[in-house]
């Protein structure tokens, strides 16, 4: 892939991507609009706190690189939309559900495909976390990309987070993959049966207790 976003467009970015399917009324957006959205305390990571300089710097940016158009004339605020999919002169021929998954990632950084199937519940239709990971595969095989990347899975987790790549390469290793013993078991599951045995342990001596005073009373 070609294109290579910073940070802070792809905040931008993101943010009228959620916002044209949560709020369509307010949409397009003005500076303002963009501002607030981008400095949301609620779905961001990070927070961030931009001012209306920097944004409209940021949107003149991705208008140049056609990601972002304004609406012509109307009143006396401009406001403006993307065009990063969706349309014949869009940048990108994503479906809703890759864009979905983007716009998160554009938002909120690696996410699990749980996580996506959870966070874009309002963005777009998935039946199971398996449509999450097909989707993901074809984001990852898209013979225009890849625009994403499969990250080393944390210590203690089921599922190996996915990063967007419009931002350059990333560090796979940015979360450190689990250490494993001579069994192919993490620590961090043997912790986690370690802790159910005591618990099951516990359980039967106080069973064995009650027998005992139930044999005593008789």
């Amino acid at each position: 892939m070609k294109l290579t976003l910073s940070f802070e467009q792809t905040r931008v970015l993101g943010v009228f991507l959620e916002k044209e399917i949560t709020t369509p009324d307010q949409y397009p957006l003005s500076i303002n609009g963009v501002t607030t959205a981008c400095n949301q305390k609620s779905n961001r990571d990070p927070v961030v706190n931009f001012n209306e300089s920097d944004v409209q710097n940021i949107v003149d940016e991705l208008t140049q690189l056609r990601l972002v158009s304004d609406t012509g004339p109307s009143g006396r605020v401009t406001k403006y939309r993307h065009r990063f999919y969706g349309s014949d002169f869009s940048a990108f021929k994503f479906t809703a559900q890759q864009a979905a998954i983007l716009c998160v990632l554009f938002l909120r950084g690696p996410q699990t495909p749980g996580e996506l199937r959870t966070r874009t519940n309002r963005l777009a239709d998935f039946s199971d976390v398996n449509q999450v990971e097909a989707c993901l595969t074809e984001l990852l095989n898209d013979e225009n990309g890849p625009f994403v990347v499969k990250l080393a899975r944390e210590p203690g987790k089921r599922e190996s987070r996915y990063a967007h790549l419009f931002s350059g390469d990333v560090d796979l290793e940015q979360a450190p993959a689990p250490s494993i013993d001579d069994n192919g078991s993490t620590h961090s599951e043997l912790e986690s049966q370690v802790k159910q045995l005591s618990i099951e342990v516990e359980s039967l001596k106080a069973e064995i207790i009650k027998i005992k005073q139930a044999v005593n009373i008789d």
